[in-house]
């Protein structure tokens, strides 16, 4: 099977393993496993930040940001396709008690006149707006980058409106390859980010939070108190590691993979999209003359595993495990569904 289901479906690498097996760990609740402290400086130098938590999830770490930022009854703002709302089973309202104000946003990114007409005026009828949530690359967007222009003029509106702002960049790697950009230089403008390492890094479990070194320390009681606390947890933090330090340029490879996949799937019958929408791993077209369902289907058939990204979408993504000769397979796979 060709899986193009998700970057989330990485095996680690025989290498990654041995350095998982090999890694030095103590206890993380209690501050002394070595692994995790490295991980976690090494996240933050690369963010400009002063400090790091790992925890296990992208879920974890996003709702550990925005409990962190906000008190029950305030309101954050965000894209109404973003994950830390989307994809998190109503975390905001369930974990930290807090409103989402929805911004449509264009595949997943939205403006700083967009974010200065949702910030509520002080007035006690309303919840108080408290965060601004950006996600890049945005997953929905179809691995949409944030033009970092467009990230400077919304973080100033927050500013100007007192909001703290915190960015999701579970596939900020894939962004920074992708563009040439730095990861700090995206991550100066938030006072959080998120980082994970279990997509197209390829390591098996994990993300981390950075942010400055008093916002860690009160994101970690929020970390435990959502049951994230781990002991030996340098195990799997010395997968993150390596991956950090071998697998980040290779992205380029995934997004390369992906432009062949669009070059290769263009203008097939029952295929819509925009190829030059896509900027980097993730490859999503409307399904027109099947259903998305049926398109699972068929292609599980063929040999190939793809998700339905939505009531008339198709989603695939590519990855380290997907190697170009088996881009060609689902490129011919795909033809062989389209022509049936």
């Amino acid at each position: 099977m060709i899986d193009l289901r998700s970057d989330t479906v990485t095996q680690p690498t025989p290498a990654m393993r041995r350095a998982m097996a090999e890694a030095e760990v103590g206890d993380d609740v209690l501050g002394d496993d070595p692994t995790v402290q490295a991980l976690e400086r090494r996240v933050a130098g690369i963010l400009g930040k002063e400090a790091a938590a790992y925890m296990p999830s992208g879920t974890m770490t996003n709702q550990v940001a925005i409990r962190s930022h906000t008190e029950p009854g305030d309101e954050i703002i965000l894209e109404a396709m973003a994950h830390s709302y989307f994809f998190e089973s109503g975390a905001p309202a369930a974990l930290s008690g807090v409103s989402c104000c929805l911004l449509a946003g264009e595949r997943g990114i939205f403006t700083a006149a967009q974010v200065k007409a949702a910030v509520r005026p002080r007035n006690y009828h309303y919840p108080v707006s408290k965060l601004v949530c950006v996600e890049n690359t945005h997953n929905r967007g179809g691995g949409s980058i944030w033009p970092i222009q467009t990230i400077a003029e919304v973080a100033a509106a927050a500013r100007e409106a007192g909001l703290a702002l915190h960015m999701d960049g579970a596939r900020l790697w894939n962004a920074s390859v992708a563009t040439g950009i730095p990861e700090r230089e995206y991550a100066r403008y938030f006072d959080s980010v998120s980082v994970c390492f279990s997509k197209g890094l390829g390591a098996p479990v994990g993300s981390a939070l950075a942010g400055t070194a008093a916002f860690i320390d009160r994101a970690r009681r929020f970390r435990k108190m959502f049951g994230g606390g781990m002991r030996q947890a340098g195990i799997i933090a010395a997968g993150a590691l390596y991956a950090l330090e071998h697998h980040r340029a290779r992205l380029a490879e995934d997004h390369s993979s992906a432009r062949r996949l669009v070059e290769g799937i263009a203008g097939l019958p029952g295929v819509e999209f925009n190829p030059a929408t896509v900027e980097t791993n993730i490859v999503i077209f409307r399904a027109t003359a099947m259903t998305p369902a049926q398109w699972v289907a068929r292609l599980k058939s063929a040999g190939v595993l793809v998700l339905a990204g939505g009531p008339d979408t198709v989603r695939t993504v590519t990855h380290l495990d997907v190697s170009r000769e088996q881009v060609d397979d689902a490129v011919a796979a795909f033809r062989r569904v389209a022509a049936g």
